[in-house]
Formats: C-alpha cells, structure tokens, sequence
C-alpha cells in the first residue's frame, strides 16, 4: 500500500468502526472475521455497500465509475487542443493559503482525488505533508477507494480534508460534511468547491446544486475563514450555451459535435470572470462556490446566516 504507516494505524472498518489489520492481499477488522476489504494493486477498497451507490465487486471487475479511465487517442487530444469553457480563479490562490496555515507533516485527506484537482499541484508536491487521495474510481493519484458517506479513518485524524467538486457527486451531502467533520483534528481545516450555475457532468453520478449561502449552511458546524464564487458568471454563461446547443442533439455522436461546436464559440466568456468575479451580482450567478473553514463545536444559526447574503 501507499500509505503511510500513521494512516494504515488509523483505517479502520466502514462497516462496523473497527480497526483493521493487513492480512496477505486484504485488509480484515480486528472484531469480525467477515469483515474483509480486498486490496487491489496496493490500493485499499473500503466500501460500505449499504451506504454506497457503489459495489466492492465493481473494483474487483475493473469496471468504470464515475471516471471513464480508458480513453481513446483521439479523445485525449482533443481534450488537449479544444478550449476549455471553465476557468478556475480561486483555487491555486486557496490552496497556497491553506499550505501556510498547516504544520510541517500535516495530515492530509483528498475526497474525489483519483485525478489531481484544479490547483492542487503544490500539495501533492510538498514533501513535508502526509497526504492520502481517495475516490471511488480508480485513478492515477488514488491511494484508497471510499465513500465519503463513510471515511474509513478513526476520529480526530487529518489536520485538513479537501472535497473540490466531489459534494454534487453525492447522495447525502450532509452526512458527507458530518464525515468531514468527525475525521478532522480539532481547529482542523476543510475546503470545499461546489458548482452552482453548472449543467449536469458525469451523468447519472450528479445530484445537487447549492447557492453561496446554502453551501456555506451545510458547513454550519465549522468557522468561516473564506468563501466566495470560484468561478464566475461567465463561466456559467458559456456552460448554458454549450448544453443549449447539446439539447438539439440526436445521438451520442452528434452531441460530441455539437459540444466542440459550442467550446470553440464560447470559451472567451470565462475571461469576463477576471472582472467579474468578485462582485456581489457573481454571488447570484456563480457557476461554483468554494468554502474554506476550520472545525469548531459551535453551529452558525440559520438567523447568522442569512445576515451573511452578499449578492445583490
């Protein structure tokens, strides 16, 4: 496994809450003999099928996800030379922030980090960090396959989570916050990005939106240090208009078609959001918030809450 010795004492069972033990090819909990977790290619998968969309037998197949992982030559390029619609403005400036406020061998814990997220370039190069990236895909930076509905490590565990872009992604958004919350040290930091303004993405995996005010409500139980659009209305606005054009679509292929028809007509929207960004109306028409806190024991009430409203 690639994790490290402090975050393997720290696994524990996502079934039952215990510790686990390596045993040859699997992981199994000191209290239950038939609570076992097989370990693929080093890398742990520890799901609790009854809170989980997700199946163990999916990773012992070898089937996709959330994440298409075999893409052809022809898609990888094209990924390569069309332009992007989405423009990520607050991230790297985010994560720089929060690299200054954690402690040399800080504990760290990706959620939705098979793939490096937007920005994320400094943590996974810090070497002084004891970072673990989990997903429920299988992915180059993946150490550990779970579901946030259930973080398989023992309370009090992680100096800081990141959850970018992950929080539309699943059914119960509350518990996964509360998840967030317990596996935390205390004054423990948590960032989050979540789309607002945005169309659906990967598909049948895509359940939520939230405005600036009801993301920062589902992280209640944690103190404010920063929040705000992370990407702006024109980001939306030319996500709108690539899916407009997508609607007139009659097969797979000509949906394809027509989505390089749109990015390659709309793409300069998102450069507006350089102006735009951090004014009041983007907080009404965002196409994602971000949230940056630190745990606390104390709740924001719902009064508190709205006195924070910064649009217009």
């Amino acid at each position: 496994m690639r994790l490290s010795k402090y975050m393997q004492q720290n696994l524990r069972s996502p079934i039952s809450n215990a510790p686990l033990i390596i045993e040859r090819d699997q992981l199994k909990s000191v209290d239950n003999e038939s609570d076992k977790f097989p370990i693929i290619n080093g890398c742990p998968i520890l799901i609790n099928e009854k809170n989980s969309l997700f199946k163990i037998s999916d990773f012992l197949s070898g089937k996709d996800t959330t994440v298409t992982l075999k893409r052809s030559k022809l898609k990888r390029l094209a990924e390569k030379i069309v332009p992007t619609s989405s423009i990520n403005l607050k991230a790297e400036r985010n994560y720089e922030k929060i690299i200054k406020m954690l402690p040399s061998g800080g504990k760290i814990l990706v959620l939705g980090g098979s793939y490096k997220g937007e920005g994320m370039e400094d943590f996974y190069a810090n070497k002084f960090f004891d970072l673990v990236s989990t997903d429920v895909s299988f992915g180059p930076d993946a150490d550990l396959i779970c579901d946030a509905h259930d973080i398989p490590f023992n309370d009090s565990t992680f100096d800081c989570v990141i959850i970018q872009a992950v929080l539309e992604h699943v059914i119960d958004p509350a518990r996964c916050v509360h998840e967030i919350h317990r596996v935390l040290k205390d004054n423990g930091l948590v960032y989050a990005e979540t789309p607002f303004m945005q169309q659906v993405h990967m598909g049948r995996f895509d359940f939520t939106r939230f405005t600036h005010l009801g993301h920062r409500r589902l992280f209640r139980s944690f103190y404010e240090i920063d929040s705000g659009p992370v990407g702006g209305p024109g980001m939306a606005l030319a996500w709108s208009y690539i899916y407009f054009l997508r609607s007139f679509a009659w097969s797979s292929k000509s949906s394809k078609i027509l989505v390089f028809l749109g990015k390659c007509t709309s793409f300069f929207w998102k450069y507006f959001d350089y102006f735009l960004i951090d004014k009041p109306g983007s907080y009404d028409a965002a196409a994602g918030y971000f949230f940056m806190g630190k745990k606390s024991n104390d709740f924001i009430t719902d009064h508190e809450l709205i006195r924070d409203f910064k649009g217009l």
